[in-house]
């Protein structure tokens, strides 16, 4: 064990201790006559004797190492053992993870400071884990407490978990605590007065990976922002990084996937999060990937044991996982043998012998599972037969006969739907006239119905090696759709979901929205060239299928490719299968491929980009750019291939594909790539290599196909093209499996998790680039300043969604929305940034003039505005173009009546009153003024988006014409009172402020005057009285009642016009002539802001401006 470092003198400890090991810096020692024959003479009997009288609490371990540094006489204890492997692997820990580090430092000093805090945290890293199991231990209570003290999050912030660790500073590591929490990882450290305090948020994160170099032998590396980060000498790093990566995930998830957090109950409530729920969450996904089971399974139990395989004589070693419908069984022995039992075909659970804690599982197809060395066997054979018991109660039953019956009546209503495979409609099997093709297809079946007979056959078969051969070869073409609903686990949805097609084809008949127009325009395009689609039965069945599914799924809908690969599925199975199969792909097999920006297929690419790297570096080293890889196997990866190669040949992947996974076309793609290797490093350009890839798949057959000759698109190859080499998909596929069959499964889900937070990155720097190139027609900001102030903008959006479990604006984040409509902030959150950024935020009036702001900027009156209102607001233009903004901020529609419920807060309004406020509907007043009507954004994101509509508003936006400042309407008393007031907070506290107040003074009495002096004009028959002069009031009273008396004065003119019928009201034209005769004021609003001062303190306030609110 690690123990708390304590000096020890070697001068007086000689003779108790024998050195063992020693390097530089650390000293193994063993207790002298501990392990040696005869007791290690006399002093070893004394040393022995002396450890025997004493007490349990005073007794020495046996083992121990300390720490030195060279030239010196003083060592600390660090750790002890009382065996030579627990002490060995102390040992090894240390050379491993902390003797390379030691080297970088210059002084003996800061090696020891070094290694005590690293031991001190090992301690503490062990003691966590003693109280995990407890609801509210007090030492995470502790850890809790240091978290908050040091970071200032915000309350709601949930801390998940803390380690130990290490922070890479330049060379140098930093020993401190890595804080995970739901938003955030964090870092801290204080060591020789040195503070390093690092906060990053899991939504900024492009790069997350496990890495090993020279120094480091095994850390975590984090990339935000382009900037590296590592961490290292963690005590269990695997756990450490499963639990980022989960982390990382949820939040990307969260916030940039809206369709995916939407079908996952599970991500709703960040305050749910545990770090055991997020273990076991992973646990889950794994096990329901590799099994192919249905997402909603979990993982309940994992027990090691030996699983009998009668066909080979030998118990395989390996797991078996319980899930709430399933026994699954996967050997870890390179065998290669799975078995999957779905607990509605477990007829029995018995104990089998006992001596061997046995276990026997019957099914209905007369399968026993043998099962041995299973640890608490009886307690699992009871709660396996209550499962049992519970799946096959006469209640289930029942409810089974009723949906079996409601079943037949949707199919006896529905008589549309097909019940039969489309091949077997098109291209029947003559059994009495075989050509040799067709001998060989039976001898295939031959093959499999042996196998059916020693492994078993449907859902329980044992797969072991011999099954993935004979999918190498091709699965025949009556066992086909069989094998595929078996191998892709959709035969276990069907199986529960008994009906649910037919239902769904009755519900979706008949409806209209964008998915079925596109569906309508692609159907024809479906493998045109066979007769099953060129007739109505194969059309009406692909129409069925396709729009069922996009009912069942809006969020996905349709998709191009999907056509095509229902197309194939069609062939082979009957029409519920073909919909079953459909929902594998596209929510298991392939998740998030077919939403509408093909994440999942972009993630995939950049996987495949990574294994070409390391498995064909020649390739990589010749192409400059790797995009090229990735926009010529995004068709292979969407279709499965059917789209490059000709039918008959891509069946054959697609048999591999629903075995192995997307692990099956990532290595059919390195096979292509090797086998066409030559000729690509001999190509100039991107378009070359493309041409000598199209050739390649033009020239792929399947020799033994046993499709008619009409129907093979590879034996209508012409003439020019027959110098190419023909060659074989089975042999292709064989070579890929055994060239690139050492890529394991976990490897592969392991590079897609990593690089899916790099093309979520990816996507969004495309969505700012488009978005900064729109604004940056419309402002006056730097490129820089621009940027910044967007990642400022998306930032309050994204805090906004961290801490609330239904966030309004997280609801309105759609990525298939228009770029500038993605991120879109609330009036709260737009207050929060005027406060950091406006130039006017220490104002008096600072909330009501956001309130007034955000209600000019948003159009649309859905109480949200994106990036370009929010940029336009931020004050950068001229003299006029502030003026004018200030001034339409104190007229309909911005302008509204604001008084805060609770006087004690002066003007400050709370969020309750700040959004109440913002949702009043004000309409402009004017005299035949020409008003623009509040445009609503055309169906932002709900049900069918209308193009038109988004065609006409993006027309409309081109044609606006600048605006004239003789369109704006006339202010009138009560605002150009406001207005007043308003000049008046504004010019508070500025070094000309008594300049500024008497002009306001000789503003608006010369704006009184000329108002007067139009009425007379006007109407030279009305009685009229003059205002007393405010210019001589303002001289005479005080600065702080100038206001005031502007007030008192407008109020007093005001009721002598309503006096007289009258209202009087002020041009903007009128207020812009009458500044401009006042330096002060031009010298006011000309004065540059310094916009980057801004921007840097407002990234250092933001999380406390959160905090406070």
């Amino acid at each position: 064990m690690w123990l708390k470092p304590e000096e020890v003198l070697l001068k007086n400890a000689l003779k108790l201790w024998v050195q063992e090991r020693s390097n530089q810096y650390f000293v193994l020692q063993r207790r002298r006559g501990y392990g040696e024959e005869g007791g290690g003479g006399l002093a070893g009997l004394l040393v022995g004797t002396l450890d025997a009288v004493l007490d349990s609490t005073s007794k020495v371990a046996p083992f121990r190492i300390l720490h030195q540094t060279p030239d010196s006489q003083v060592y600390w204890s660090i750790a002890c053992g009382s065996s030579r492997e627990e002490i060995t692997e102390h040992w090894e820990w240390l050379e491993h993870n902390v003797m390379k580090t030691l080297s970088v430092f210059d002084s003996n000093d800061d090696i020891t400071s070094f290694v005590q805090g690293k031991i001190r945290g090992l301690i503490a890293e062990e003691g966590k884990g003693s109280f995990v199991k407890e609801d509210d231990p007090e030492k995470f209570r502790e850890g809790l407490m240091k978290f908050e003290k040091c970071f200032g999050l915000p309350e709601q912030e949930k801390l998940i978990t803390y380690y130990s660790c290490s922070y890479w500073k330049g060379r140098v590591p930093c020993q401190g605590w890595l804080y995970l929490s739901t938003n955030f990882l964090s870092f801290y450290s204080f060591l020789l007065g040195a503070e390093i305090k690092l906060i990053i948020s899991w939504d900024e994160i492009s790069k997350l990976e496990k890495t090993s170099n020279v120094i480091l032998t095994e850390s975590i590396h984090v990339c935000s922002h382009g900037e590296d980060h590592y961490f290292s000498m963690f005590l269990h790093i695997s756990e450490t990084f499963l639990l980022m990566e989960q982390l990382a995930n949820y939040a990307v998830r969260r916030l940039f996937d809206k369709e995916t957090f939407e079908n996952d109950p599970v991500l709703h409530d960040p305050l749910q999060i545990t770090k055991r729920g997020l273990e076991s969450r992973a646990h889950s996904e794994q096990f329901s990937a590799f099994f192919r089971l249905p997402k909603e399974e979990t993982l309940k139990e994992v027990h090691e044991c030996f699983l009998w395989v009668p066909f080979s004589h030998y118990n395989t070693h390996g797991k078996m996982c319980i899930s709430e419908n399933y026994i699954c069984f996967a050997s870890q022995d390179g065998s290669l043998c799975s078995v999957i039992i779905p607990l509605r075909e477990v007829t029995g659970v018995d104990k089998a012998d006992p001596a061997n804690r046995g276990v026997s599982i019957s099914t209905k197809g007369k399968t026993a599972f043998r099962f041995t060395e299973v640890r608490d066997f009886e307690h699992l054979v009871a709660k396996l037969r209550m499962k049992c018991n519970a799946t096959a109660s006469p209640q289930h039953i029942i409810n089974t006969e009723v949906t079996t019956l409601l079943q037949m009546v949707f199919k006896y209503n529905s008589k549309t739907v097909s019940t039969e495979a489309l091949m077997t409609v098109y291209h029947p099997q003559d059994a009495e006239n075989l050509d040799s093709k067709m001998l060989k297809e039976k001898m295939k079946e031959q093959s499999w119905n042996i196998l059916f007979a020693e492994r078993g056959h449907g859902v329980s078969m044992f797969r072991t090696k011999k099954t993935r051969d004979l999918v190498v070869r091709g699965i025949p073409e009556a066992l086909r759709g069989e094998l595929w609903l078996l191998f892709s686990g959709a035969i276990n949805d069907m199986a529960s979901n008994p009906g649910y097609y037919t239902e769904l084809v009755e519900k979706s008949l008949g409806t209209c929205t964008l998915a079925t127009d596109e569906i309508e325009r692609d159907l024809r395009r479906s493998l045109p060239e066979h007769p099953a689609f060129q007739s109505d039965t194969g059309i009406s069945a692909l129409r069925r299928v396709l729009t069922a599914y996009a009912y069942r799924n809006p969020q996905i809908g349709y998709c191009q490719a999907m056509n095509i690969l229902t197309s194939v599925l069609l062939l082979y199975a009957k029409e519920e299968e073909a919909f079953w199969l459909l929902v594998a792909v596209c929510e298991r097999m392939l998740p998030d491929y077919f939403n509408r920006r093909i994440i999942g297929a972009l993630v995939d690419q950049a996987v495949f980009e990574e294994l070409i790297r390391v498995h064909l570096p020649q390739l990589t080293d010749h192409m400059t750019d790797m995009t090229f890889f990735s926009s010529v196997s995004l068709s292979w990866f969407l279709t499965l291939f059917i789209s490059v190669l000709p039918i008959e040949s891509a069946v054959n992947v697609v048999d591999c594909f629903f075995y192995d996974g997307i692990k099956a076309i990532l290595q059919l793609g390195l096979a292509v790539l090797e086998y066409n290797m030559d000729k690509l490093l001999t190509c100039k350009d991107d378009a070359e290599a493309v041409t000598v890839l199209n050739r390649f798949f033009d020239s792929v057959t399947n020799k033994d196909s046993p499709l008619p000759p009409a129907v093979q698109q590879g034996s209508n190859l012409s003439d020019t093209k027959s110098d190419h080499p023909k060659v074989d998909i089975t042999d292709l596929i064989r070579e890929s499996n055994e060239r690139y069959g050492d890529i394991r499964y976990e490897d592969v889900e392991s590079l897609r998790c990593r690089n899916r937070l790099y093309v979520i990155q990816t996507l969004e720097a495309t969505t700012k680039q488009n978005v900064l190139r729109v604004v940056s027609q419309e402002v006056r900001f730097s490129p820089s300043d621009l940027e910044e102030l967007y990642e400022l903008f998306k930032k309050e959006h994204f805090l906004s969604c961290y801490w609330s479990v239904n966030s309004p604006v997280l609801q309105h984040h759609d990525a298939s929305l228009p770029y500038l409509d993605q991120y879109r902030i609330d009036c709260q959150q737009f207050r929060v940034l005027c406060h950091l950024l406006s130039p006017w935020s220490h104002c008096a009036n600072r909330d009501s003039l956001a309130l007034w702001t955000f209600r000019l900027m948003d159009e649309s009156s859905d109480c949200l505005i994106n990036f370009k209102q929010f940029a336009y607001t931020m004050y950068n233009g001229s003299f006029t173009d502030k003026l004018k903004l200030l001034f339409k901020l104190h007229i309909p529609p911005a302008f509204t009546e604001v008084k805060s419920q609770s006087p004690s807060k002066g003007d400050d309004l709370s969020k309750e009153e700040l959004i109440h406020f913002s949702q009043l509907s004000v309409s402009s007043v004017g005299d035949g003024l020409e008003n623009d009507p509040l445009k609503s954004s055309p169906e932002k994101g709900k049900g069918k988006v209308d193009i038109q509509a988004y065609l006409k508003q993006w027309q409309d936006e081109l044609l606006r014409k600048e605006e004239n400042i003789k369109d704006l309407p006339r202010m009138n008393q009560s605002q150009f009172i406001q207005f007043s007031k308003t000049l008046y907070n504004l010019f508070h506290g500025d070094p000309e402020e008594e300049l500024l107040y008497r002009a306001i003074a000789v503003v608006t009495s010369l704006l009184l005057k000329m108002e007067e002096v139009g009425r007379r004009l006007q109407s030279p028959m009305s009685p009229v009285q003059s205002a007393v002069p405010v210019s001589e009031v303002a001289a005479e009273v005080p600065r702080e009642r100038q206001e005031e008396s502007i007030s008192e004065q407008t109020e007093g003119s005001r009721a002598q016009s309503l006096g007289g019928n009258h209202e009087w009201s002020f041009a903007f034209e009128q207020i812009l002539a009458s500044l401009l005769n006042e330096p002060a004021f031009v010298r006011f609003f000309e004065k540059p802001h310094d916009i980057k001062a801004k921007i840097e303190s407002a990234k250092n306030l933001q999380l406390k401006a959160r905090t406070r609110v």
